[in-house]
């Protein structure tokens, strides 16, 4: 993909950004740059290379999951206004 310098005075326009031909001048070689780049990338055969998740083979760190606190339902609940089999009673809002 190749951008002209009216595209980039362009994309300014858009985006609101005023800019002067000497900026517009270098943000034109700045993309084209990165276009280069990535069309250079594209080129590359990638045909059975398996995608990554990280560019190290790392793995989180897994641990047991157990349970570590008890169960404080009933003191919580205890404190309420209103409770019947386990839930909070609140007044209906909706008719």
């Amino acid at each position: 993909m190749a951008l002209t310098l009216d595209d980039v005075l362009r994309i300014a326009h858009l985006a609101r950004i005023d800019i002067d031909a000497a900026a517009a001048r270098e943000v034109h070689a700045k993309l084209d740059a990165i276009f280069t780049l990535i069309n250079e990338l594209q080129a590359i055969d990638t045909t059975g290379i398996e995608p990554m998740s990280h560019a190290q083979d790392v793995s989180a760190p897994l641990r047991d999951d157990a349970i570590t606190e008890s169960d404080h339902h009933a003191d919580y609940q205890r404190g309420a206004p209103a409770v019947e089999d386990g839930l909070y009673l609140v007044p209906r809002v909706i008719e």
